[in-house]
């Protein structure tokens, strides 16, 4: 009887043991992927990689590379890339990327003050020309959301009136110039402003005047780790994940 005890007692203790040894190959066997993202979307990357990192245990690194598409056409090494819906399906046929865009923030327009300084009043088209013919100085880049800028100066016949005291930002985030006292209000991207210290979110664009820059996400060609970063470009665009993207002052988007 003594040598059956031990013989189960040994027994047990090897499926025990081969039990705990396989919790840990969980933790060890998750994976890294890197996610690029250029200025518009980084904020926004950066909320939704952090929830998914915490709910699958697998790390994501959210890189911001102003020159993203220029390292997706190179092939350097990486899993997701977010970008314009457009460049997404670009990629899609050139083979940069395998699988089905996913459509999963934009980034409405708004305007930056100094720190400290009284908000704007946009409620009105009415209201933002009046702001727009105050200001001593206003910035917004040559790219993205100052396209979009530049346009609608243009259709409400500010563009000459106000191009003495325009000034074109492009490199960096134009709230950042507002914060080092270079011009007094910036046009960006909202997501874009409120991360800069030293200035603060003024007021956004009136519904007539509002534009978005949409954003989508795909799955690199030469991705490692296909497997897990699908998952992540799928939980990118879930709806249930729509607060992280909110966070950052991003909106989900358009139906």
């Amino acid at each position: 009887m003594t040598s059956w005890s031990n013989l189960l007692a040994a027994a047990a203790l090897a499926v025990l043991g081969g039990l705990g040894q396989g919790a840990v190959p969980s933790a060890a066997q998750a994976a890294e992927i890197t996610v690029l993202g250029g200025m518009g979307v980084i904020s926004g990357v950066r909320d939704l990689a952090a929830g998914f990192q915490s709910q699958t245990g697998n790390k994501v690194n959210a890189v911001f590379d102003a020159n993203a598409l220029a390292k997706v056409n190179a092939g350097a090494p990486a899993d997701v890339v977010a970008l314009n819906p457009g460049v997404i399906d670009d990629l899609i046929k050139s083979g940069k990327i395998v699988g089905m865009r996913v459509d999963f923030a934009r980034a409405g327009i708004g305007v930056a003050v100094k720190a400290g300084a009284p908000k704007l009043d946009l409620s009105t088209v009415e209201a933002f020309k009046r702001a727009m013919r105050a200001a001593k100085s206003i910035g917004y880049s040559t790219a993205g959301s100052g396209l979009m800028v530049a346009k609608i100066m243009a259709d409400l016949g500010l563009t000459d009136e106000l191009k003495a005291r325009t000034k074109f930002l492009d490199g960096f985030p134009a709230a950042e110039a507002v914060a080092r006292g270079e011009v007094e209000i910036a046009l960006q991207q909202i997501n874009v402003i409120l991360p800069v210290a030293g200035a603060e979110l003024g007021g956004v664009l009136p519904p007539e005047l509002q534009q978005y820059n949409p954003f989508a996400a795909g799955v690199l060609a030469v991705s490692k780790e296909k497997e897990v970063a699908t998952a992540m470009v799928k939980f990118m665009g879930a709806p249930e994940n729509r607060a992280l993207v909110r966070k950052s002052g991003m909106e989900p988007p358009a139906p």
